[in-house]
């Protein structure tokens, strides 16, 4: 059987300078929520993007890692309100502490004596929570008016320092300062509240959470519990792609708030990677062509690794050494041509960061300055067909040649 040789050699030449690199990646963030999720850029020319939302999109994810909820394509995050004038905080307790203020031992008994409670978790570092703590005041006084002159929300406002209460606020994995609950006979009642800090907004939840409430008196056990599940599960997917210089850099995903101060004590980076590549993606027919090449296998090599971090204030960083590679393809019929794919050389590493600073997933890359051309060198076709005949002619010669041999072999030997 004639088996036609196709030997593939390199060559190495000068990268050519595009001006700019595209990065696909696909990252699942297992223990961050997607509001707080950004993806930051920094590079040697003194570029530094932060919270890129172009061309990058994040989906919420269930416990089971599932895609639950579309957070948004090329989105912001959402601007929050917040009221403007407020007494000073020692003015609005002249006449009395409306908002209770509870710690790790009075928690749980404090929530079983109310069947609803409206927690602020805050930190006094906090400049967010420092803004909110007048209105947090004024909310709770004029909450008790409400319940006094017009109707009994039966809500009770209160409040937890979670420096001085940091394993509570652990237990209640708080990630962001401040973090407003609502809480239902004890237990966590819905998602956290996000919407604007200012005293009418917050009247207007309540009252919504309770009218929810009675309503729901009237429904089915089945869709009552199933309500009374929902829960904010702190996954998030984060995929797109982004364009870079063609220099050394970094593009990174971190936990960041417009409106929040980040829990640096509860902040856990544990990822998955799903994808990572470099350029632009190819269609399944190209990659069905060059996928043959030994070199193609070295794409994404971090693609399906999972990197968990143990402990808290540590994150995973990856370091990428990127190759241009030219694939040369073409059929027997078809001209060849080059297709620019891109080798990776990576390594992770675990590196460990202060108490109070935010971790961040980093993904390092530097770019070869030269490039790789990978050649499949085959014989065209007319080639193939011609040694073909050519091992059938000379085939023919040499049998004849070794028919006239034994001919004149034998019939010189009968003649003797």
């Amino acid at each position: 059987m004639l088996i036609p040789c196709y030997p593939a050699y390199m060559i190495i030449k000068l990268s050519y300078a595009f001006r700019s690199l595209r990065i696909n990646f696909n990252v699942t963030m297992l223990d961050l929520q997607c509001e707080y999720a950004t993806v930051d850029i920094v590079d040697a020319l003194g570029t530094n993007s932060m919270n890129v939302t172009k061309n990058v999109e994040k989906w919420q994810l269930d416990a089971a890692g599932r895609r639950m909820i579309f957070q948004g394509r090329n989105r912001e995050q959402k601007a929050i309100h917040h009221e403007e004038h407020h007494q000073d905080i020692n003015e609005l307790h002249k006449n009395g502490i409306h908002a209770v203020e509870i710690d790790q031992a009075s928690f749980d008994n404090f929530l079983s004596n109310h069947p609803y409670v409206f927690i602020n978790f805050f930190a006094p570092w906090c400049i967010w929570c420092q803004r909110l703590e007048p209105t947090w005041e004024t909310m709770a006084e004029e909450l008790e008016r409400i319940n006094e002159e017009e109707m009994n929300l039966d809500v009770d406002i209160a409040k937890v320092d979670c420096v001085l209460n940091r394993n509570l606020c652990g237990s209640q994995r708080i990630q962001a300062f401040p973090t407003l609950r609502f809480f239902k006979d004890a237990k966590q009642y819905g998602i956290d509240y996000k919407q604007d800090r200012t005293v009418t907004a917050m009247l207007e939840f309540l009252k919504q959470k309770v009218e929810l409430e009675k309503t729901m008196e009237d429904w089915h056990p089945r869709r009552k519990q199933r309500m009374l599940e929902i829960r904010e599960h702190p996954g998030c997917m984060v995929s797109g792609h982004v364009l870079v210089n063609r220099v050394p850099g970094n593009f990174h995903l971190e936990a960041r708030s417009l409106h929040h101060n980040l829990n640096a004590a509860m902040t856990n980076l544990s990822h998955v990677v799903n994808h990572l590549s470099f350029g632009t993606p190819l269609d399944t027919s190209m990659l069905r062509k060059i996928s043959k090449y030994s070199q193609f296998q070295s794409i994404s090599p971090l693609d399906g690794g999972v990197f968990m971090s143990d402990t808290f204030h540590q994150a995973h960083h990856h370091y990428s050494k990127v190759v241009s590679t030219y694939f040369e393809v073409g059929g027997m019929m078809t001209k060849a041509h080059d297709v620019v794919g891109y080798q990776m050389l990576a390594q992770s590493q675990v590196m460990h960061y202060d108490e109070m600073d935010v971790p961040e997933a980093k993904f390092s890359y530097d770019l070869s300055p030269m490039a790789v051309v990978v050649i499949h060198k085959g014989r065209r076709w007319y080639d193939f067909v011609t040694s073909v005949c050519a091992i059938i002619g000379g085939t023919f010669t040499v049998v004849g040649l070794i028919d006239a041999a034994l001919y004149k072999i034998i019939k010189g030997g009968k003649q003797l």
